[in-house]
């Protein structure tokens, strides 16, 4: 998931239907990257700040990985210290950050390749330690796969704001009077919803709530790269793990190696607009299902065009709010739910034959259990009501540290009747009536980071790849434009298809091209738009 749908989709559809010992005497003498002796000199900065050498001294521990990690026996983890605040490294407790490797399986690696799956929230210890498969044996052959948990999120020094029910109530809950309540009092509700939500963050994570913004993570992910001894950045960023990597291109191009940024992000558009972009996209990719299903010989939807299937889409939505029906756990069914379900099953297009599935099962036996079932996959949520992860606490957190907040009625307003516009699923209210702009960062305990959203350049970095699906929801296609355009030296992969993250749809062409820049760094006619 890349960024504020989940947020904005939780908090609108509701309101619409209702110590630290640090080695710091010396540095480390011998750094490896792939098996040559490399000057530490050129692994740390010469002009960096004695409280900070400190943290680069480190030396990290690798051992055996916890029984939980579901890494394999060869994966080693260790544990690095991060300062909480970057521009005042002296002040407040040190972040831990939990580290997964996977050894290169070939004689002569050549360094260290780190990865990040997006979110934000998703975790990078889990995606190398789990997902091995997803990089190539090529990949895996070159490069010591490494994965690690940015700050906030899971094994790392973590946000921490409710147990699994707490988080139930969150995601699911509605009041006894929810069919009966006005827009205004709809509202008034998730206001308060969103309210104890962020007291509940502050109470249970405290001072590193502050501390968790992506410029942060960008500021631990150099540190890491030095860590390793690599003189230069090896990265895959996939989704919002592309924002992390601009931003690191952009902050330290000097120490940019080869870096490929998947499904990318644009780092100047504003919340408002991020959540307009997808749910355009998921509009465009919800009808390409239509489209599909009524083609189908198994369709469940009556109608016989997209237009006629979009409206009886929205007939369930409205309806689901007005019966309240109970799932088998007692959840009760809500348009926020179906919506979840819908936008669960575009990522991929090989999930819509279970999306089919879940409205034949809700309207021929008036049974949501898949339905609930695809949301719950969409919030790491198991059959047994446990989340395998903190994703979505650390999701808004990050988030409401990375955008300008917006808190203008009209602007809001305006939002509103634009995002009605474009969405699959428009709001029941009138626009005129509708006041809901980011709930959750406007009732945010702590205040953002950024004033001004600024375009990443990269000046002088070594040439990177930018990776983008043509109909990708998540992550429209003219970001990744975007971005290609602002870095000074990027070259745009386009592969013509649906869903989220190109690599991952095993295409040749694309993983070929993105295994050998990775591999010997050459991008074929760079400089030119490369199609697949």
């Amino acid at each position: 998931m890349n960024r504020r749908s989940a947020q904005r989709l939780l908090a609108a559809t509701t309101a619409a239907v209702a110590a630290i010992s640090l080695s710091g005497c010396t540095l480390i003498q011998t750094l490896q990257n792939g098996g040559g002796q490399v000057d530490p000199a050129e692994i740390i900065d010469a002009d960096l700040a004695p409280e900070l050498r400190e943290y680069y001294a480190q030396e990290l521990e690798w051992g055996p990985c916890p029984d939980d990690s579901g890494a394999d026996k060869k994966a080693e983890c260790a544990t690095a210290l991060a300062p909480m605040d970057w521009d005042n490294p002296d002040q407040g407790e040190p972040v831990e950050l939990a580290l997964v490797r996977q050894p290169a399986t070939g004689d002569n690696p050549q360094g260290s390749l780190f990865s990040n799956p997006g979110g934000p929230g998703a975790s990078g210890f889990d995606f190398v330690a789990q997902s091995y498969g997803f990089f190539s044996s090529d990949l895996r052959e070159n490069f010591d796969l490494v994965g690690w948990d940015p700050r906030g999120v899971g094994r790392s020094s973590a946000v921490q704001c409710r147990d699994d029910a707490g988080m139930d109530e969150y995601f699911y809950g509605v009041p006894d009077n929810y069919a009966q309540m006005t827009p205004e009092q709809q509202l008034e509700w998730t206001v308060a919803k969103s309210q104890r939500f962020g007291a509940d963050c502050m109470a249970g994570t405290g001072e590193l709530l502050g501390y968790v913004d992506t410029n942060s993570t960008v500021h631990d992910l150099d540190l890491l790269r030095a860590l390793v001894g690599d003189p230069k950045l090896f990265y895959f960023g996939l989704s919002y793990g592309t924002d992390i990597g601009a931003k690191y291109i952009d902050q330290f191009p000097e120490r940019v190696g080869r870096v490929v940024l998947d499904g990318a992000t644009d780092p100047t558009v504003p919340g408002f607009e991020v959540v307009i972009d997808q749910q355009e996209k998921f509009a465009d990719s919800v009808r390409s299902y239509l489209q599909d299903c009524i083609e189908g010989p198994e369709c469940p939807f009556q109608a016989s065009t997209v237009e006629e299937a979009e409206k009886e889409l929205r007939q369930i939505a409205e309806d689901a709010d007005e019966t309240l029906m109970k799932n088998a756990d007692g959840r009760v069914f809500t348009s926020s739910v179906l919506q979840m379900a819908v936008i669960a099953a575009m990522y991929d297009q090989s999930t819509w034959q279970y999306l089919t599935i879940a409205f034949d099962q809700y309207l021929n036996a008036n049974d949501p259990s898949t339905l609930f079932l695809l949301a719950d996959s969409y919030y790491g949520r198991d059959p047994q009501g446990h989340y395998d992860s903190n994703m979505f606490q650390a999701f808004t957190a990050i988030n409401c540290l990375d955008y300008p907040r917006e808190t203008d009625p009209a602007k809001i307003k305006a939002f509103n009747q634009r995002l009605n516009q474009v969405s699959i699923f428009p709001s029941a209210s009138t626009p005129e009536e509708m006041e809901i702009g980011d709930l959750a960062c406007e009732n945010w305990p702590v205040d953002t980071k950024v004033d001004k959203l600024e375009p990443v350049t990269g000046a002088g970095a070594d040439p990177v790849l930018v990776v983008a699906t043509t109909n990708d929801p998540a992550t429209p296609l003219k970001w990744a434009r975007a971005v290609a355009e602002q870095l000074e030296s990027a070259q745009l992969l386009e592969y013509e298809g649906e869903g989220h993250i190109a690599y991952d749809e095993q295409d040749q062409c694309v993983n070929s091209y993105v295994d050998n820049y990775l591999i010997t760094g050459e991008l074929e006619d760079a400089g030119e738009t490369k199609h697949c």
